[in-house]
């Protein structure tokens, strides 16, 4: 028995197809069924049921599947830990980044280049999505680590961060607009807001969650007039006069370049939060590890 063997019969089973499970592996379609055969008979049982349009396991198969997968987990884990001594990182990982957070200030795209730099057989997927699906993602075991945004300091279940961007929100509006006339010191009080067309990220990231708890706990329920993904971008509808746009708070001079005044939030101040999470008990492989460690000594933590 060899785990070449094992590792062929685990992929048809997951691809449901010899064709697929061949092309996935990067193997002759014939070799992977010919290797398959003949773990069949070194067990002197049929592990795999050809006859339907889909392959399945057989009764024996199914009680294969969960050993082979195991006998083959347990071969990686020898591979990472004889990498791991010898300094050898390999394999891959997965990092989510939630729009709009690789600016110059939170320059994760820098530290990716360098660890790249280092460890070239490290195969590093990089993914953009909503903060709510990240943090599930990681907590699946999907994602390595995330940059997402937050609603709460604490940790969500299961996972641990940390805090790498925490700032007040702010509002972008045009210069004659009536929010600038009733603006403090300390910016406007969020009840202002109650009413007005507001311009922000999407359900699902962590400064809509914010926005819309401040607002529910002010008593009133926010008019989302626009949705996008980049705070940039929620920038440019509000200089066309679409509303008014909630963000973070904004690199000196964005706002005016468009022509836009910014005030803060007050009376609650809510803040726009993202941080590094990975899994509680820590990313599995020694490479995540390893862009973990370089990640959290990169991305300083900053506040306003």
């Amino acid at each position: 028995m060899e785990l070449r063997q094992l590792r062929y019969f685990v992929t048809v089973v997951e691809e449901a197809n010899v064709t697929r499970a061949a092309a996935r592996l990067h193997v002759a379609q014939p070799g992977v069924s010919a290797q398959i055969r003949r773990l069949e008979r070194e067990l002197g049982q049929s592990l795999l049921d050809r006859s339907g349009r889909s392959v399945t396991t057989t009764e024996a198969g199914d009680a294969v599947l969960p050993y082979a997968r195991a006998a083959l987990a347990a071969a990686d884990g020898v591979r990472q830990t004889v990498d791991e001594f010898s300094g050898l990182l390999r394999g891959r990982v997965g990092i989510g980044l939630v729009s709009g957070a690789a600016t110059h200030e939170f320059d994760v795209v820098s530290v990716l280049a360098d660890f790249h730099d280092r460890h070239p057989q490290v195969e590093i997927g990089l993914t953009e999505d909503s903060s709510e699906r990240m943090l599930a993602a990681v907590r699946r075991g999907e994602l390595d680590i995330a940059a997402a945004g937050l609603v709460d300091e604490e940790p969500p279940p299961g996972l641990a961060l940390q805090m790498v961007v925490d700032e007040p929100l702010v509002v972008a509006v045009a210069p004659g607009d009536p929010l600038v006339a009733q603006a403090g010191q300390a910016g406007i009080p969020l009840a202002a807001l109650e009413g007005r067309p507001l311009i922000s990220l999407p359900r699902g990231t962590g400064l809509r969650g914010v926005l819309d708890r401040a607002c529910a706990q002010a008593g009133f329920r926010p008019r989302i007039a626009f949705e996008a993904a980049s705070p940039l971008l929620l920038i440019r509808l509000a200089a066309r006069g679409l509303g008014v746009a909630v963000v973070p708070e904004l690199p000196p001079g964005t706002a005016a370049d468009s022509g836009l005044r910014t005030l803060r939030i007050s009376e609650p101040q809510p803040r726009g939060r993202i941080a590094l999470v990975w899994r509680a008990d820590g990313p599995a492989s020694p490479a995540a590890r390893s862009l973990l460690e370089r990640l959290r000594a990169a991305l300083v933590p900053t506040a306003a």
